[in-house]
């Protein structure tokens, strides 16, 4: 018979503060006998579902609960700054009611506190709440126990009988062992207060860990949250004593007190509550017309079909539209979910109505009724969607939109939908973080004050791919280098150890991007909810799939940062008086179908690879439908099938169907089974399936279960052979299908992207310059996006003007008629978007800066500090008031030091030393100095910029590459040659990363800048070796390398390296230099002392306006650096290379 059940475990859902996970637990409770465990978290109920379900597949009866934080004493109006956290109780759940009130309660401990406070509620918030519950003392944590501690008896009686009377027969004086001091000092005071009071008693574990193994990784853990040193005398501890005990550990430790361990058994027995999965709670829309919902969804329907198709081009028969409609609404209304189509439609009117860019993707698209009510965007006919990949009436579910919205305007579609439904009723939903190896590695060689670079080292090593979570020991499994630091480091041994413990549990809990939930009553009497310190908005205290557990219906509003382009490049139209709404526009445009089929896609929404660049060369698309194809296509699985469509859509191969039957279904991809929409026609097609039929049968093709794929093969040949189909042909098209559904893609959700990437291309084949000004803006943080669209804009023959504190803007702008994007302040490395919109709005209110002084005079230091002045002028937005940057630098301090006496003077009402606000600016006193050098001053430009803009170093070097035969890097990736081939480019060196190979070599990855792009090269170790010397930043040198595709990405490996200084003397260059007078001649001549293959020509002014030339008998050894210092020479008035 069982002897003790564990009521206080803190599982991985207490962030950063317990380490027990659901399967630990209850593998754990199984092998030790325990019949029974409760879970309570520090003030949330995050993975009570998956707890909860663990516990019981296990066997296990899973007791429902939560660490409760609870004010008993108010706070004095004297007691300043931060302050202890409030004591804790345990509440244990009994029945609906006292999950009710404990979700109530979970919620104010985080709505109800001021910003910045700890969780909790007030004691009388809890005894408000405590029908269902059953609450605990709190062990050492808790009030009673504090007050003992504190000398306090009489209170802590006294608060004890609030206790007992709040809670009647359902409080449980708390006795825990875990041999510390402060529970030796309170046990007797607490077993004299329950035996005078005839309470109860109860032992329990504070469980933060499972077995004792685990207590130095948990330790860990703790520094972890408390931003602490493991060596630290001065922090928060635990002892080993806080696992997960067996029952004959308790009952050794608590021999002299049995009724203790008897009443966990008696508690378990008591709590007969386990959250089950609720039907969907729809939230309550009620029509403004009086009408019921069905009949306001048929009204809304009937009149916005209407006003879609009248004047527009119809895919079908009007009566055919009339008849889906219908149907469809047939559908709608038996499966109980008008009310959610007309929320829907309410909020994407508000948002259409309000012009901000919207978007729906998924099956969603299929809906004609959705199309009607404005909550799509595409006519389902004209696409041939079908409705039951939408919403089948054979299988209940949900219905799903997946919305789109523009990223900067999100927020106020989701404020609109909480101030029209209730505050109280409206949340986003949560997302839990948790440590990857990666971050865990860092996390804890901080904690252990391991040697930085080591640590460091060890997580580079770790893969890191998006979307794809590497475990330590994977990691370690697949990298010899971190087996090889494991086996020689002692250090990185206790690393490994600890952080494959820790990782993969939470780490912080945030708001998921998209998620929304609209209740019908409010959320706290559904599920617990939670406040991110981020967010304004509640936010639920279970994720997605735990939310749709509890009955919530989901909302998914995710910012698209595509949507925001389109709505940027829209504003910039109608700057100039062009009034476009790009989302109703037809597909009809040449010259956008034009360009895509040249593969001009940088920017274009799924097409801007350039391995889709490649295939829209290829295949050359003239029609939507293609890019609904490409979209669908373009992925792993379906794309083996892109050749055969290509060359079937340009007449290159025959198009062959394995029946009759499949011509009508697959005639507009040429054959080629290209959506999982195709399998549901073929299923209806050829075997009789309804279309809710059809897409079971989809969805178990692509689960692959064979349970499922057994009756449905059995029911296809059936119908198949009703249909007179050779079994051999209905065979292989169900083979072919099965295979396909498993990788296949929706195709509602290719034709909303492809939609999406027809709006981007229509932008861009028609108003370039706004196009790319929006985009930049879109990707302002990203220097290497905006060196992409700096040279698309290059080579679409748009001028990028350099960043001008009297022209630019904070964001991109354009001038079309100038054909100019004009760079925009914000984008410049460390100025910061508020900063840059301050010195906008000072030159709006007072007009263009006259001078360095009038700038300094009219904008706020505290803003403009001296890092975003500095990389203001590298980047040459001073050029028109002073072309000298390295004056400016160099004087930073005094231009400042001059702002930061204009702001005193403002803030004490002086008149200005600078002359006032009326008076003209006195123009600053500088220090004299030359600027830099060409090549420095680029330079420091790349500096501030992430890339070249105003020039390159490569730019002199012009006629020697030509002789050098150098590729840019801009063709060879244009160069689409399969097979590795050898090239020779020329590259400024931008970084080099050094790393070390399973023999011990080193290799290194070096990222250079040529005028069309950036780029990356790999050296192996002899490479690296021959060449180290030469690998410096701002350094140019020329590469000879192999070229292979790996995909989409270009590899370049260097086979040899030279100074591209070197190699350009050793070419023969030569230059002509200008002189502005004779007298020049004498320093010049010193220049050219170092012979070499150059031919050099001299150009004196005779008399009379003439000129002399002067040819060099002597070759001279012309590079960039030797031109670049003659250029710096006094009298010298040009020098050009030849």
């Amino acid at each position: 018979m069982a002897s003790f059940v564990h009521l206080r475990v803190k599982s991985a859902y207490s962030l950063l503060e317990g380490a027990v996970r659901p399967k630990e637990l209850a593998d754990l409770a199984r092998e030790y006998g325990t019949p029974a465990a409760a879970v309570t978290d520090t003030n949330n109920l995050f993975g009570v579902y998956e707890i909860a379900d663990t516990l019981a597949k296990g066997g296990i009866q899973p007791i429902v609960g939560a660490l409760l934080s609870v004010e008993f004493a108010p706070r004095s109006p004297l007691q300043t700054g931060s302050r202890k956290k409030p004591p804790h109780v345990p509440l244990l759940v009994q029945n609906d009611a006292g999950y009710r009130n404990l979700t109530k309660l979970l919620s104010a401990a985080y709505l109800e506190v001021e910003a910045g406070d700890w969780p909790h509620v007030k004691a009388e918030k809890l005894f408000a709440h405590s029908e269902g519950l059953i609450a605990l003392t709190g062990g050492p944590g808790g009030v009673i126990n504090q007050l003992l501690l504190d000398g306090q008896k009489d209170a802590a009686e006294a608060q004890l009988k609030t206790f007992a009377a709040a809670f009647p027969g359902r409080l449980y004086v708390e006795l825990q062992r875990h041999d510390l001091p402060e529970e030796r000092a309170t046990e007797d005071g607490l077993l004299d207060m329950a035996y005078g009071l005839k309470l109860p008693i109860v032992a329990t574990n504070d469980v933060h860990f499972g077995r004792a193994n685990m207590y130095e990784a948990h330790d860990a853990l703790l520094c972890i949250a408390d931003g602490a040193f493991v060596s630290q005398d001065d922090r928060r501890r635990l002892t080993r004593e806080h696992r997960f005990k067996t029952p004959a550990e308790m009952q050794a430790k608590f021999a002299d007190l049995p009724e203790a361990l008897e009443n966990t058994i008696e508690i378990a027995r008591r709590c007969a509550f386990r959250p089950v999965k609720r039907k969907p709670i729809l939230p309550v829309f009620t029509p403004e017309s009086g009408l019921s919902a069905e009949a306001e969804l048929k009204a809304q329907a009937v009149e916005g079909l209407e006003r879609r198709l009248t004047g527009a081009p119809l895919a079908a028969e009007r009566k055919v539209y009339d008849e889906r409609l219908d149907y469809e609404l047939g559908i709608i209304n038996r499966m109980g979910f008008p009310g959610y189509f007309l929320i829907v439609s309410d909020f994407m009117k508000w948002t259409r109505g309000r012009g901000i860019p919207v978007g729906v993707r998924g099956s969603g698209a299929s809906s004609l009724v959705a199309w009607a009510l404005d909550i799509t965007n595409l006519d389902p006919l004209r696409f041939g969607l079908f409705f039951e990949r939408f919403l089948n009436p054979e299988r209940l579910s949900m219905p799903d939109f997946d919305i789109d919205f523009c990223q900067e305007r999100r927020d106020e579609v989701v404020r609109y939908v909480r101030d029209k439904y209730g505050a109280d009723r409206v949340a986003q939903i949560i997302a839990l973080g948790s440590l990857q190896a990666r971050a865990a590695v860092r996390d804890a060689g901080r904690v252990l004050q391991m040697p930085l670079g080591l640590v460091d080292r060890i997580a580079k090593l770790i893969p890191n791919p998006p979307g794809k979570s590497i475990s330590l020991k994977e990691a370690v499994e697949s990298e010899p280098r971190l087996q090889q630091i494991a086996e020689q480091e002692p250090l990185a041994q206790r690393l490994f150890q600890i952080t494959g413990q820790i990782e993969g549990l939470y780490r912080h809990a945030s708001t998921h991007p998209a998620g929304v939930v609209i209740g019908d009553r409010p959320l706290d009497e559904i599920l617990p909810l939670y406040r991110d310190p981020r967010s304004d908005m509640p936010v639920t205290q279970f994720d997605y799939e735990d939310a749709e557990k509890a009955g919530l219906v989901k909302f998914d509003f995710l910012g698209l940062k595509t949507l925001t382009v389109i709505a940027k490049a829209e504003e910039l139209l109608k700057k100039r008086g062009v009034a476009l709404h790009t989302q109703t526009i037809d597909f009809d445009d040449i010259g956008t179908f034009e360009m895509l089929a040249h593969g001009d896609s940088v920017g274009v929404f799924q097409m801007e690879g350039a391995g889709m660049r490649d295939l829209l060369r290829k295949m050359k698309p003239n029609h939507i439908n293609d890019l609904v194809a490409l979209v669908a296509l373009y992925r792993p699985g379906p794309m083996d099938a892109i050749p055969t469509y290509i060359a079937r859509k340009n007449g290159k191969e025959l198009v062959e169907y394995l029946h009759p039957a499949l011509e009508p279904i697959l005639k507009e991809t040429y054959g080629v089974m290209t959506y999982q929409d195709d399998v549901m026609r073929i299923a209806r097609e050829l075997a009789g399936y309804t279309m809710g039929e059809a897409d079971i049968l989809r969805r178990a093709m692509g689960k692959k279960i064979p349970a499922e794929m057994i009756p449905q093969r059995e029911k296809f040949m059936k119908g198949a052979a009703e249909r007179n189909i050779a079994r051999n042909v209905a065979e292989t098209i169900f083979e072919q299908a099965e295979k396909f559904a498993g990788y296949g893609f929706n195709k509602g959700h290719a034709a909303a992207y492809a939609q999406v990437a027809y709006q981007t291309a229509f932008l861009k084949a028609n108003y370039p310059v706004e196009f790319i000004a929006a985009s930049m803006t879109l990707d302002i943080g990203n220097t290497d996006r905006l060196n992409i669209f700096r040279q698309e804009a290059q080579r679409l023959g748009v001028k990028v003007a350099p960043p001008d504190i009297n022209i630019s803007e904070a964001v991109f702008t354009c001038d079309a008629e100038a054909n100019t994007v004009f760079y925009a302040l914000a984008a410049v490395k460390g100025v910061g978007k508020q900063a840059m919109d301050h010195v906008v709005e000072m030159r709006k209110e007072g007009g263009k800066f006259k001078s360095l002084s009038d700038f300094a005079r009219r904008v706020d230091p505290r803003l403009v500090n001296k890092r975003a002045f500095e990389n203001l002028v590298r980047a040459g937005a001073f050029d028109t008031l002073n072309p000298n940057r390295r004056q400016l630098v160099d004087n930073s301090d005094r231009i400042l030091g001059g702002a930061q006496a204009a702001q005193r003077e403002r803030e004490s009402g002086q008149v200005s030393l600078f002359g006032g606000d009326s008076g003209p600016a006195e123009d600053l006193r500088l220090t004299n100095i030359p600027d830099w050098p060409v090549h420095e001053r680029l330079g420091e430009e790349f500096s501030a910029m992430g890339f070249y803009l105003s020039g390159h170093p490569l730019d002199s070097y012009g006629p020697a590459l030509k002789r050098l035969g150098a590729s840019t890097y801009a063709a060879l990736v244009e160069d689409r040659r399969r097979a590795g081939f050898k090239a020779k480019i020329a590259g400024t060196v931008i970084k080099k990363s050094e790393r070390r190979g399973r023999n011990d070599q080193m290799y290194a990855f070096v990222s250079f800048s040529d005028p069309t792009g950036m780029f990356e090269i790999m050296l192996f170790p002899e490479v690296l070796a021959a060449c180290r010397p030469l690998l410096e930043a701002g350094k140019s040198l020329l590469i000879t390398a192999s070229a292979e595709w790996d995909g989409d990405e270009l590899k370049l490996r260097a086979a040899s390296i030279l100074d591209l200084d070197q190699a350009a003397a050793n070419a023969g260059e030569g230059m002509v230099i200008r002189l502005a007078d004779a007298t020049s001649l004498g320093v010049l001549s010193a220049e050219l002392s170092q012979a070499g293959k150059g031919l050099v020509n001299i150009v004196v002014p005779g008399n009379a306006g003439e000129e002399v030339e002067i040819e060099l008998k002597k070759r001279i050894a012309v590079n960039a650096t030797l031109r670049n210092r003659i250029a710096a020479l006094p009298g010298i008035l040009s020098v050009e290379a030849v």
